[in-house]
């Protein structure tokens, strides 16, 4: 394999277990396997085992795939996506809310990440900001609205760091960069979407509040969270694909420039 076209197409199959022909051109992707069952629920897809590392399945013109969780595995699954071109891609995923605003099970709709963690330094440098493509951003809005929930929007900060809740100068830190929540995938995201040509949304859920010692992630409050937040998160980003799909006039224009 001598170019990267060759790379990308070899591991995409090989991290996911399918072939190209496999994937749709519109989709979703997850840090968690919960997610892909209730796609297969919601979409009646034939359940799926855990023999790839990147767990997928497709149904109704959408391809979901759990990418794994870090900035690094954001940065190869929109490298790898590179091979089979996608008209859309949605990441579904959930967040640590940094505003007194934001309460568990809010939706945060991203205008930008701030890119803290390191990876997109590869792809750009530092001074060019990770955006999402507007006009899916909007079809998700579109998706929110047809369900009647409402959404924060701002800016998410996007790390390498997976513990750093004890860490006060940090997250002193945090609150001067005003972002509404901290995640570690949502900017590299965006960075490596634009870097290949794919564009690229988030709706991240609010899972918890990691800026007071009550508010940090554990086990229980996360499958508190899983258990009344997960099914509705999935269908909001199955109705956002299904919307830029059926060409809905909200989303007539997807077109993103590079």
């Amino acid at each position: 394999m001598s170019t990267r076209e060759q790379i990308v197409t070899d591991w995409l199959c090989r991290y996911t277990g399918h072939p190209l022909g496999y994937f749709e051109k519109h989709i979703l992707l997850t840090n968690f396997n919960h997610y892909i069952d209730l796609f297969c629920e919601q979409t009646g897809a034939e359940p799926i085992g855990f023999d790839a590392n990147f767990r997928t399945v497709s149904a109704d013109g959408i391809t979901m795939i759990n990418f794994g969780i870090g900035s690094p595995n954001a940065a190869l699954i929109m490298d790898l996506l590179s091979a089979i071109e996608p008209t859309a891609c949605l990441f579904l995923g959930k967040c640590g809310g940094i505003s007194d605003k934001t309460h568990l099970g809010d939706y945060i709709l991203p205008l930008a990440g701030i890119r803290g963690e390191g990876t997109s330094n590869d792809y750009f440098p530092a001074e060019v900001p990770a955006l999402p493509a507007f006009m899916l951003q909007r079809a998700v809005s579109t998706a929110l609205r047809n369900k009647d929930h409402d959404y924060w929007t701002g800016t998410v900060y996007t790390t390498n760091r997976r513990v750093w809740e004890h860490d006060e100068k940090f997250k002193d830190y945090l609150l001067e960069t005003r972002a509404m929540a901290v995640d570690m995938e949502t900017a590299t995201l965006f960075s490596c979407g634009f870097f290949n040509h794919i564009p690229t949304g988030a709706l991240l859920l609010v899972s918890d509040n990691p800026m007071v010692p009550e508010g940090i992630k554990t086990e229980e409050s996360d499958n508190r969270v899983t258990k009344n937040f997960a099914a509705t998160h999935v269908s909001i980003g199955i109705e956002a694909m299904r919307l830029i799909i059926g060409r809905r006039s909200t989303v007539r224009h997807l077109k993103f420039d590079w």
